[in-house]
């Protein structure tokens, strides 16, 4: 073979070896991308399955459905703002709870005024129920800022109560200190079959509790620590609805505080009754004041207690 046919081969071998070696690597280069991609999606595939049992096992938040913005805002004014005239229409309204006086209690101030405790929590109906009749009563005496809406719990009965939190509100009133404390949720964290807790009662409050809700001031050992518990300053207690709740099965939050204006309705009965006799128990704090407060009919009341 001559010179020049070897030197052809020799290219030609040489050509094809570099082709070989190009070809390899972009194989290498291939796998080394294929075997990346595999890990970044393995890792993608680790991070949302661990999202999803988080929040699958995670409590949720105390939700609510209810208005937000100018809608709340509207809500809310019908609510503080129900007229004196309306209730005194309405007076004992459909009222069936009892606010017996706590012979010998346990004097409670704040703040160099009388204080009253409420103690409930976001699941129960009852306080549910309870919460728009205090908003009403405690509104003749002074100011909340803050208030939103939920619901109560959708497996208590009855269930699934349009309502208010006081959880993260505040009240302001020269007359009286407005003390709530939302002990717990309205919804169960599955990984325990619980409600978590929201707000923990000091031992004072507990002290309270333990103490006044329990027989004789509730009918039997069997009911004792029933919420919502109300204490108003040492002088009178609340413990239960005062009104039947499931008036307000089905309402929006709107129609219950519209309702609110007609004092022939079922729920203004329900909501101002309850109501005017929680005003009563705090005009027997205050001394009768103000007057625009503890009209005629309440002081009325006021006997009944």
């Amino acid at each position: 073979m001559g010179k020049a046919s070897r030197t052809k081969v020799d290219a030609s071998r040489r050509e094809k070896i570099a082709a070989q070696r190009a070809a390899e690597r972009r194989a290498d280069q291939r796998r080394r991308i294929l075997i990346a991609s595999g890990s970044i999606i393995a890792v993608i595939a680790v991070v949302v399955a661990f999202i999803v049992i988080k929040a699958n096992n995670k409590p949720a938040a105390n939700s609510s459905n209810g208005p937000t913005g100018a809608a709340l805002a509207s809500v809310v004014s019908k609510v503080t703002n129900v007229p004196a005239s309306t209730l005194d229409k309405i007076g004992s309204g459909s009222f069936t709870g009892k606010i017996p006086p706590v012979n010998g209690g346990t004097p409670l101030t704040s703040g160099g005024k009388p204080e009253m405790l409420y103690m409930g929590a976001e699941y129960c109906p009852y306080c549910a129920a309870e919460r728009w009749s205090m908003i009403v009563a405690l509104s003749r005496f002074g100011t909340f800022s803050g208030l939103s809406t939920i619901h109560s719990s959708t497996t208590d009965t009855p269930s699934n109560i349009p309502t208010f939190t006081f959880h993260g509100s505040s009240y302001t009133s020269k007359y009286l200190t407005f003390t709530p404390v939302e002990m717990q949720t309205n919804v169960v964290d599955p990984s325990t079959g619980n409600y978590p807790v929201l707000e923990k009662p000091t031992a004072a409050q507990q002290a309270l509790i333990t103490k006044y809700d329990a027989p004789p001031y509730v009918s039997s050992s069997a009911q004792a620590g029933a919420i919502p518990f109300i204490y108003f300053g040492g002088k009178y207690l609340s413990v239960g609805a005062t009104y039947d709740p499931t008036v307000l099965n089905g309402k929006s939050w709107d129609q219950i505080a519209s309702a609110l204006s007609d004092p022939n309705s079922a729920i203004a009965k329900a909501i101002g009754g309850s109501a005017n006799h929680i005003t009563a128990a705090i005009c027997k704090m205050t001394g009768n004041q103000p007057a625009s407060a503890c009209t005629a009919t309440i002081q009325s009341l006021e006997k009944s207690l």
